[in-house]
């Protein structure tokens, strides 16, 4: 066949075909043209069907919301919040007020409980609003489109973006209800200022948490995340107030609340807090670098954990006790000088650390001195050589020494060493352990490492919690190698705890953002020394606060029974001391090892007191309770023996590890006279006339406290 026949004939063909067609009657053509889109309407609704399967299958990405980590105290107050440039902290739903709830449900998303992730009636009423300005003035997003914008993508304007926005949307829409959408949507809006979230927000301007707004203040709130820099009542509050006017009148409209309810809410006069202002902003600023340093570096918490995890860390600070610390620093320190000082204070019974204060001023300077291990503590590193020595040294309180000036020769002979007292004043007698460490002897205190040996005294120092490096070497007994305050403080703690040492705690717990505890402290607690040479060393050590002592200058401070050492070297100057219920170590002077004058000398220990008595202001003074094991009698001060009516002037009550105590008598016989004058006072009477003169010393204690 030729070509043109055969063109001609495909030409007749298309012609037959049309013609056949136009000569079919209506009804056949409406049957064809059902059939084609009931076809594409199956091929499309499989399509949407196994796309939606196809979703459903897929899990979401995982969001990149932070959280903002909080630290409390003991009373359950928020001490500080860490976060990475964001201040967040998540809260269920019911925990945010209705109105803010439904404010901005009102203003964002009028059918958000009506439509299935898209509102079609909104994009419509838009796209005719933006056509016909010819410009991009209304958007249509709801929430759940804003939420899986926020949730897991950028705000990159491209046709990829939008549609993994569709997507994620529909995929939150079919894993979460209603509820949930919004809760998580309200958890990380942006408000402005930092703040990511509506607690973070009702805290920042408000000062409150969100489930106590009100309808004016839910109604400002609402109004922000349209634009943060915009509507933020701290940058225009105009527009924040039209805003919240706006919201109001929407309100009313939905019959939400009535035209007086927003009239009268349109009209409260807010209370903003100051941008910037915080409880967290100052309080404490040394122990929450500790607690920070402290989770990250010994507990093992991830830095971003911390940062961003919304943890909770629960600490063992007293906000009485820091307030009291912070305000005797400051009251302590002379103006327009450098001179510095810390503080540490612990619970002797828990071990918890309840006050920290590292410098003057913590904006000018962040370092820390309460652990700085660069300080001699002088003479308050003593008990620590007398505990050794009533404990493993075979001494007791009433151990004579000459007080003289003294050559002590040490490393077999090799070595000399010549220690002085302080502007060179001496006894030119012997003396005992409680008139040396009331006087604070240097010549009793190196007998008494020579006598009990250098590495005793390191061992009993290590046990009590010193780590830092000591040498065995007569002058460790006046305190020549450097320790922080920190170790200080825990070495008393053991001497206040009735010789328990319970290692230091400053973080109870930790929890994770769902309330789950990821760190429970249990702290270590071991009995280091006797209860009863505990208690002898104690009593020993209040005589510093009383007539003669080195600490009798601040007695008339302190209302209470306090035992304590004062310390001071040519740079340095302290008080470790405690009571019953609280150990404190104060240490003062330069950062650069500049000398100290004597007035400034003398500043360690108003500072202490001041703090004691302003830490225990509702506490009411307690004796040192008596544990077993003590025994108490009459001793002559000026030989150490049983006292008698004989040597009655120089008689004084002291306290014994039972067995320790003196068994010859002040008189020249060895056995006591027979009846008359001379009869010493027994150990019995001792001991119930001890008792007698502490309840006598704590009634005199509390009437001065009472009068004060």
């Amino acid at each position: 066949m030729s070509k043109s026949s055969s063109r001609f004939s495909k030409h007749r063909f298309r012609l037959f075909t049309s013609r056949e067609r136009a000569s079919k009657p209506l009804w056949r053509q409406l049957v064809w043209l059902s059939k084609v889109t009931g076809a594409t309407a199956l091929l499309l609704l499989i399509t949407i069907a196994g796309l939606l399967l196809y979703l459903r299958s897929q899990a979401l990405p995982a969001a990149a919301i932070s959280q903002s980590s909080q630290m409390y105290d003991m009373q359950g107050n928020v001490i500080d919040t860490f976060h990475a440039g964001e201040n967040r902290k998540s809260v269920p739903l019911d925990a945010v007020s209705p109105y803010l709830v439904q404010a901005t449900v009102a203003v964002e998303d009028q059918r958000f409980y009506q439509h299935l992730g898209f509102d079609l009636k909104g994009m419509a009423r838009a796209a005719f609003v933006n056509l016909e300005s010819r410009q991009n003035k209304q958007g249509a997003s709801t929430l759940t489109q804003q939420l899986a914008r926020n949730l897991y993508l950028s705000h990159e304007r491209t046709w990829k973006r939008k549609l993994k926005e569709a997507a994620y949307t529909v995929q939150l829409e079919m894993t979460y209800s209603k509820d949930q959408i919004l809760e998580m949507y309200l958890n990380q809006i942006y408000y402005g200022h930092g703040a990511y979230g509506i607690e973070a927000a009702a805290r920042l301007y408000f000062g409150k948490p969100a489930r106590d707004l009100s309808l004016a203040e839910s109604a400002m709130l609402a109004g922000i995340p349209k634009g943060p820099t915009y509507y933020s009542p701290f940058n225009n509050m105009k527009k924040a107030k039209d805003r919240q006017k706006l919201i109001l009148s929407i309100l009313t409209e939905d019959d939400y609340i009535t035209a007086g309810q927003a009239k009268s809410a349109y009209g409260e006069l807010l209370s903003f807090r100051t941008l910037g202002d915080g409880q967290q902003e100052g309080f404490a600023p040394y122990f929450r670098d500790y607690i920070r340093l402290m989770a990250v570096d010994k507990l093992g918490i991830d830095e971003n954990l911390l940062n961003e995890g919304g943890i909770r860390i629960y600490t063992t600070l007293d906000q009485s006790a820091q307030r009291a610390a912070e305000a005797a620093v400051a009251e302590g320190l002379p103006k327009d000088t450098e001179l510095q000082a810390a503080l540490v204070a612990i619970d002797p019974r828990t071990g918890y650390v309840k006050a920290m204060v590292g410098g003057r001023d913590y904006k000018q300077n962040q370092y820390n001195r309460v652990f700085a291990k660069t300080r001699q503590p002088g003479s308050s590193f003593k008990p620590l050589v007398y505990i050794a020595a009533l404990q493993d040294g075979g001494m007791t309180p009433v151990t004579p020494f000459m007080s003289e000036p003294t050559a002590f020769t040490y490393d077999e002979g090799r070595l000399t060493y010549e220690p002085h007292n302080y502007n060179k004043k001496y006894f030119n007698r012997n003396i005992d352990m409680r008139t040396a460490i009331a006087s604070s002897d240097n010549i009793y205190a190196v007998n008494t490492i020579m006598a009990v040996g250098p590495d005793k005294v390191i061992s009993m120092a290590h046990r009590l919690g010193i780590e830092s490096e000591l040498a065995p070497v007569p002058s460790l007994a006046l305190g020549t190698f450097p320790v922080s305050p920190f170790e200080m403080a825990s070495v008393f703690s053991t001497f206040a705890g009735a010789g328990v040492r319970t290692e230091p705690t400053a973080i109870l717990r930790i929890e994770n953002s769902r309330g789950e505890v990821i760190y429970e402290a249990k702290p270590r607690r071991e009995q280091i020394i006797s209860p009863s040479n505990a208690y002898v060393l104690t009593s020993l050590m209040e005589s510093v606060f009383e007539t003669g002592g080195t600490g009798n200058r601040v007695a008339s401070i302190i209302k209470r029974p306090v035992a304590g050492k004062t310390g001071t070297t040519a740079t340095d100057a302290w008080l470790v001391g405690y009571t019953p219920e609280l150990t404190a170590a104060v240490w003062v002077g330069y950062d650069k090892g500049r000398t100290i004058s004597t007035s400034e000398s003398h500043r360690a220990a108003p500072i202490f007191a001041r703090f004691m008595e302003g830490a225990l202001e509702s506490v009411p003074p307690k004796i040192f309770p008596i544990p077993d094991g003590v025994v108490s009698v009459y001793v002559d001060s000026i030989s150490g023996k049983l006292a008698t009516a004989a040597c009655a002037q120089h008689q004084r009550l002291e306290a014994f590890t039972a067995g320790t105590e003196p068994t010859e008598y002040c008189a020249e016989a060895d056995t006591p006279p027979a009846g008359g004058e001379d009869k010493p006072v027994n150990q019995e009477e001792g001991a119930g006339e001890l008792s007698k003169q502490k309840r006598r010393s704590w009634w005199q204690h509390l009437k001065q406290w009472w009068d004060n």
